[in-house]
């Protein structure tokens, strides 16, 4: 890895990146692309990816996959197996701005349950921190109208999209139990094929309900997007971040999504921000500042 990409904040900063075009796709090609068969064909690309990266370690770290197996077949069914695939369920009844919204949940989500399981907490400065950050979100997610906030209005998707939340709150959490010494690449890989044996059944189930891919150049590029860099390259970055930094701090990060969102939407499809894209992209980046702060 080149040495920038070394500083676990650049690294989370980049996975927001990337799953905030990976939302803005779900919902793009829901109609092309149903949801079984976008989670199991991003993870089979992203496997076909890593798997030359991680054979290389498997013989000699064989017995510590073994003796790790359970937390690894756990991580792996949360983390790949079952928050996108919520998600995209999610987005096939749900609006882009419940999905946004209910996913900035995910930092306080992952702080309660360290602190419910872990005994830890955060101080006082990075906690209001994080509050700083979540008021920056929801500003952006609301459009500056508390009356958007009132006035949501839950769906099935929006049940899914809270328990993508749930799941992958717990998954950061969880990671703090992975296997000690297996190499990046080999534990990705182990996730991906838990995740990949668990939904295959599923996207069988879904092939004989009579949903297919739409196959054109859009749906395939959209596939190819999703398995490279949100699946293997966010997730390599974001368990390399959380290792460095911890799952408390590594889950704020996800507050960048609705940042990257609005400046995906504006190089994309030609919208112009608003004040209120600015005063919540303010506090979003101060609250980071203050998370991140010593002392």
């Amino acid at each position: 890895m080149p040495k920038f990409l070394t500083n676990p904040y650049l690294l989370l900063t980049l996975t927001a990146l990337f799953w905030s075009g990976n939302m803005v796709l779900g919902r793009g090609i829901r109609a092309d692309v149903p949801p079984m068969a976008l989670a199991f064909w991003r993870w089979a690309i992203a496997f076909v990816l890593v798997l030359p990266l991680a054979l290389p370690h498997l013989k000699s770290q064989w017995p510590l996959l073994k003796k790790g197996w359970k937390p690894l077949f756990i991580l792996g069914l949360l983390g790949v197996g079952c928050y996108n695939t919520f998600a995209y369920l999610a987005l096939q009844t749900t609006t882009a701005t419940n999905a946004v919204l209910l996913n900035s949940f995910i930092p306080v989500a992952t702080i309660a349950i360290s602190w419910a399981f872990l005994g830890k907490h955060l101080k006082p400065l990075a906690a209001f921190g994080v509050a700083i950050s979540l008021a920056g979100a929801l500003t952006i997610v609301a459009r500056g109208d508390l009356d958007v906030l009132l006035h949501l209005n839950l769906n099935t998707g929006d049940v899914w999209m809270l328990a993508a939340v749930a799941v992958w709150a717990i998954y950061t959490v969880g990671l703090a139990w992975r296997p000690a010494g297996v190499h990046p690449m080999l534990m990705l890989a182990a996730f991906t094929l838990v995740g990949l044996l668990a939904l295959f059944p599923a996207y069988l189930w879904e092939i004989a309900q009579g949903r297919t891919i739409n196959m054109h150049l859009g749906s395939l590029a959209s596939l190819a997007y999703v398995g490279i860099f949100p699946s293997f390259i966010g997730y390599i970055f974001y368990n390399r971040g959380v290792a460095e930094v911890g799952a408390n701090k590594a889950s704020l990060f996800i507050h960048l999504m609705p940042v990257f969102g609005t400046l995906l939407s504006v190089a994309f499809l030609g919208e112009i921000p608003y004040a209120y894209h600015y005063a919540g992209i303010a506090l979003i980046f101060a609250g980071i500042w203050l998370t991140m702060k010593k002392g």
